[in-house]
């Protein structure tokens, strides 16, 4: 399985240790028709057929029997199923991968960062 991380989870985000064993398949951009909300700290990758692309990285998180407990304690983190659902989603080569979404009532009124990419909106280093 690979696993489509836009925000905290990234390698130097402050969250990255839930992921940082895990192989870093490299850098990745959604296919169009996602967008990126500033929720404070964290993003939110939210479903807009209008919109653009997502950057991020992809992850693989190996089958077996512990594929079910790293993505329940991910689903922890996120706050699965509210705010966000874990969900399949396309990326910019066609191939998909899950991602966090977030419903987009929970996006109202937060900035969207218009580039999509979350450590640009920082000013962090990629």
């Amino acid at each position: 399985m690979r696993l489509f991380l836009y925000g905290t989870l990234m390698r130097g985000g402050v969250a990255h240790h839930h992921v940082a064993d895990l192989t870093r398949l490299g850098p990745a951009q959604t296919a169009p028709g996602y967008a990126l909300y500033a929720l404070g700290w964290y993003p939110g990758l939210v479903v807009d057929p209008q919109a653009g692309c997502v950057h991020g990285e992809v992850y693989a998180l190996p089958d077996g029997p512990q594929q079910a407990l790293r993505l329940a304690a991910l689903d922890a983190y996120e706050g699965v199923p509210d705010p966000y659902t874990r969900q399949r989603i396309t990326l910019q080569d066609g191939s998909e991968a899950v991602a966090w979404v977030l419903a987009p009532a929970r996006a109202a009124g937060h900035p969207r960062i218009p580039h999509g990419d979350w450590r640009r909106w920082h000013g962090a280093p990629r």
